[in-house]
């Protein structure tokens, strides 16, 4: 199926022929035409690439039409790969004819390769070595995500397997990408100060799926600018601000002109714009990522601070960023230049609270305790990130229902990328790689990235010994245990031993007590749990106990759950189940029920006949009690 797939999105491009075919009689006619005419035909949509490739065959005029870097192959390339028409400037020289032949070929290998992952990592989750053939492809790597994307946009609710890879490849392709540039943005000198750039970095590779760039947000804030342009006219229509142009970083040096701005500032911001701290839902990761807080006009202390911050700058007040204790504060100098200031000769703003403006008692009042003048001082652009991230981090730890724990993972690279050496953290991330490691289906890569993260601890601090062998113990434990593991079980309901078991993967059911719904993944005759997961999920107090059927279920809160047969019941109106992991189990979504891919199958392959028949059997009965 993944071959026909492949093959079917793919066409033959024949190669343009080094001389042209003698012009056929009926022709002739056509080749008469105004060449404007003709090169509107060629380009009208209608003919494939193929048929370019036969049309630049057949006459020498109609071969110079259709030459490589012209307008034909260009349309051809553009039509059938719009997105990537942004990436070439109208003034370079393309040979659009070799760009088509190379994105073809791309597209095929990133299909090939997507197809053989649920075969290859189906019972793990990818390793840390899994992307090295996606890496090792030639050509140009935006033409392997766009493929990709393609994938991920494929119409319907089927292919869920190949969506779910081409999903994880291109978010590693994109982190990998967006990681290297922030590693090169923090070399700058302490001097750079483009707090923004920095921001959006984090943004990107939190959400790396998203199209975020640099670009798009500085052009929304440009636009906040002129709105608050137009309100400072109304103020005062001779400001040197209002001459600046784009790109400009003059800074204007009297108070009563920067406090001017402030005033126009706050006034779109707060009350045209509505933008405002989020009191409410405080702890959301949204509320840290710069494009969210520009789509919902709100976020906590540190975003609304830089968001801040990049205005005034561009309309040239000279704020800077305070690593004020438990909320992120902006400074602005109300002393003379080149003076000798102390933490008085400041304002405070706090652009979470509507840029209020606060005094040092003021902020004392904010955070409800006495604070050092250290803390009153100006931090550089590293700092700032690091605040982000370490915020993003503390979210992180909260996180309770991902249980692939993705934010953590994501913080965690960010501030090691910042801080290489920060034993704690490095200590964190090989507990986190060994928690994912210790289940039977997790990478055995994970396991080997533990050592190394173990031994690079041990020689940044010695006196973390004990953690550190203790990890290395059970992280060599667990080696041994995967040398020792069998393979694929395959669970037949034939079996005698398998009788009590009613449901089959891929129905759609609810839970009776909790009311979930769910999707079957697995089973098992009885549970399989130890002793002391069954006596801290109470499983001797159901009238069957634990000698009864349970089932693995992927749960519509995107949880993972393993539930008495006795507590489940078939859903008699299925809907899809929105969970990130359905497509490394699933294939498709039938609207009654989902359809395992090659892999799930294997292991109960008598499971989809079982389907087809409860589900037809629930149908005819809901069908006689209507009748």
């Amino acid at each position: 199926m993944a071959a026909a797939a492949v093959d079917s999105a793919m066409e033959v491009v024949p190669a343009l022929p080094e001389e042209a075919s003698p012009e056929p009689a009926g022709l002739s006619c056509l080749v008469n035409l105004p060449g404007e005419v003709l090169e509107y035909i060629l380009c009208s949509g209608s003919l494939s690439a193929a048929d370019i490739g036969r049309v630049s065959s057949t006459c020498r005029r109609l071969r110079e039409l259709c030459q490589s870097s012209g307008k034909v192959w260009k349309e051809q390339f553009r039509v059938r790969w719009p997105s990537l028409m942004k990436h070439y400037s109208p003034t370079d020289y393309v040979n659009w004819l070799e760009e088509y032949k190379v994105r073809q070929k791309a597209g095929l290998e990133a299909r090939k390769i997507v197809a053989s992952f649920s075969k290859r990592f189906f019972s793990e989750h990818v390793p840390c070595n899994g992307f090295s053939d996606i890496e090792n492809l030639e050509g140009p790597e935006i033409f392997f995500e766009d493929e990709l994307v393609c994938i991920l946009n494929m119409e319907g609710r089927k292919a869920l397997t190949w969506k779910y890879y081409a999903k994880k490849i291109l978010y590693y392709l994109r982190q990998q990408k967006i990681l290297n540039n922030l590693k090169a943005f923090l070399q700058q000198p302490d001097d750079y100060e483009s707090y923004l750039e920095g921001a959006v970095y984090i943004d990107q590779y939190c959400n790396p799926l998203s199209d975020i760039s640099l670009k798009d947000i500085q052009a929304q804030i440009d636009g906040i600018v002129e709105l608050v342009c137009k309100t400072l006219r109304g103020i005062n229509g001779r400001h040197p601000s209002l001459s600046f142009k784009a790109g400009e970083s003059s800074m204007i040096m009297e108070i009563e002109l920067q406090s001017q701005v402030l005033d126009a500032m706050n006034y779109v911001l707060y009350d045209q714009l509505k933008f405002k701290g989020n009191r409410m839902d405080y702890y959301n990761a949204l509320n840290l990522y710069m494009h969210q807080v520009l789509i919902r006009r709100t976020g906590i202390p540190i975003s609304m601070s830089l968001l801040y911050l990049t205005i005034a700058r561009q309309l040239g007040v000279p704020l800077e960023p305070v690593n004020f204790p438990s909320h992120f504060l902006l400074r602005w100098c109300q002393g003379a230049e080149g003076a000798a200031l102390d933490i008085f000769d400041y304002i405070y703003i706090d652009a979470f609270g509507k840029g209020k403006q606060l005094t040092v008692k003021e902020c004392e009042y904010l955070v409800g305790q006495h604070v050092t003048a250290a803390l009153y001082g100006v931090v550089n652009v590293k700092k700032v990130l690091q605040r982000m991230v370490g915020n993003l981090l503390s979210l992180g730890k909260r996180e309770g229902i991902d249980q692939s724990y993705q934010l953590l993972r994501d913080s965690l690279d960010l501030y090691l990328a910042m801080y290489p050496d920060q034993v704690q953290l490095l200590l964190l991330q090989a507990r986190l790689y060994f928690h994912l490691g210790i289940w039977p289906e997790k990478s055995f890569c994970l396991v080997l990235k533990v050592l190394d993260i173990l031994q690079h601890i041990q020689t940044l601090d010695p006196g973390q010994h004990g953690a550190v062998g203790y990890l290395v113990q059970h992280t060599l434990e667990h080696i041994e245990r995967k040398k020792e593991e069998v393979g694929v079980e395959v669970k037949l309901r034939s079996h005698e031993k398998h009788r009590d078991v009613c449901y089959s993967i891929g129905l759609i059911m609810k839970h009776k007590r909790y009311g979930y719904n769910c999707v079957i993944y697995g089973w098992d005759p009885t549970c399989m749990m130890g002793h002391e997961w069954i006596r801290n999920m109470n499983v001797h107090s159901l009238p069957h106990g634990h000698h009864q059927p349970f089932y693995n279920v992927l749960v519509e809160d995107g949880s993972c759950r393993y539930a008495a047969q006795e507590n489940l019941e078939y859903n008699v109106e299925p809907q899809e189940i929105s969970h990130p992991d359905v497509g490394r189990y699933f294939s498709e979504f039938t609207g009654t029920h989902y359809i395992p891919n090659a892999e799930l199958e294997i292991r109960y392959p008598e499971d989809l006949e079982s389907v087809y028949e409860t589900v037809q059997n629930i149908y005819s009965a809901k069908k006689e009690n209507v009748e």
